[in-house]
């Protein structure tokens, strides 16, 4: 995967070779993600937001777009072929900005792509800028597609304590 950067945008090629702009999410984006989720699996968005609705609304798109852009910031990958808006790649650091949790959502079309390898790519870089130690995603352990290529990326499992269901993926940034 190759990134190029500038001072908001990054131009990314996934290993199967799409073109990918990627920013920051800005605040008229909030319809834009409302239809990338439109078009994420039912079960990518049951996994993403650990619920079954069938459309992701205001009440859970609000604070992926009112980010401070730096404690917390939301990437969104285009697709420079086409203009659309293919993946959004969250980070929120905690209080004291040493791990910070992620969060990546693919549409249907455009996963096993290498789209969700760049865009953990895209994160590990920002939370490396920001000075964490860590990056963790909590996952659904039916949700072997993410927990397998976050193993690749070399996040290792523990447990989350007190949900069974619920697995971290943590990876060391030092």
């Amino acid at each position: 995967m190759k990134m190029v950067t500038t001072m908001d945008e990054m131009m990314v090629t996934t290993r199967d070779a799409v073109q990918l702009t990627v920013r920051p999410v800005e605040p008229g984006d909030a319809v834009l993600l409302e239809d990338l989720f439109d078009n994420v699996s039912a079960e990518d968005r049951r996994f993403r937001f650990l619920n079954a609705k069938e459309h992701v609304g205001q009440y859970q798109i609000a604070p992926m777009v009112a980010v401070d852009h730096w404690k917390t910031e939301n990437f969104l990958a285009f697709d420079t072929a086409n203009g659309a808006l293919v993946a959004s790649a969250l980070l929120a650091g905690d209080t004291k900005m040493e791990v910070g949790e992620i969060a990546v959502s693919v549409r249907s079309d455009y996963k096993g792509r290498g789209v969700g390898w760049a865009m953990l790519d895209v994160l590990g870089k920002a939370a490396r800028e920001r000075g964490m130690k860590e990056v963790i995603a909590i996952e659904d352990k039916e949700n072997h597609a993410a927990i397998e290529l976050e193993r690749e990326k070399g996040f290792e499992a523990r447990a989350f304590e007190g949900d069974p269901s619920l697995v971290i993926l943590a990876k060391s940034l030092g």
